[in-house]
């Protein structure tokens, strides 16, 4: 199984039960065990129109799932609970990404591992270190490669 880290925010609805369900059925998947959870942090909005603060966390799981099929089982959660992708950087009542997946360096227009704005975001690098202060040298996530 490969580690993993996922960025989990919310900003429409019940903003903490929006993160507490999507981590429910990220945890019901057999391919997928959940290790850590950060702590909850409220947090602007970063971009997009005007809208309302997010909660955000940082998830530490372990899955035998490949990346595409991580991605698709996220997207999968987020409709589940009511994203709709209308407007890029809008309000979502939950919003799952892939931050790092083992030290797989990935490139596609679709998928892009480490996560292509993983080092601006606060939101992200707080709870990230929370749960693996050193996730700068355990992971080289600078410099892209295809794959």
């Amino acid at each position: 199984m490969e580690e993993a880290f996922l960025g989990v925010g919310s900003n429409l609805g019940k903003r903490k039960e929006n993160i507490e369900r999507a981590l429910e059925l990220l945890g019901s998947n057999p391919q997928i065990v959940i290790e850590k959870i950060s702590s909850f942090i409220e947090t602007l909005p970063q971009g997009g129109p005007p809208q309302g603060k997010f909660i955000n966390a940082v998830v530490k799981i372990r899955t035998s799932l490949a990346p595409y099929e991580l991605l698709l089982f996220l997207q999968e959660i987020e409709k589940r609970l009511g994203r709709k992708r209308e407007e890029r950087w809008g309000p979502r009542p939950i919003d799952l990404d892939i931050l790092i997946y083992g030290r797989k360096k990935i490139a596609y227009p679709y998928l892009q591992i480490p996560h292509p704005r993983l080092q601006e975001r606060e939101f992200v690098l707080g709870p990230l270190s929370e749960i693996e202060p050193a996730w700068k040298e355990k992971f080289d996530v600078l410099g892209r490669t295809s794959e």
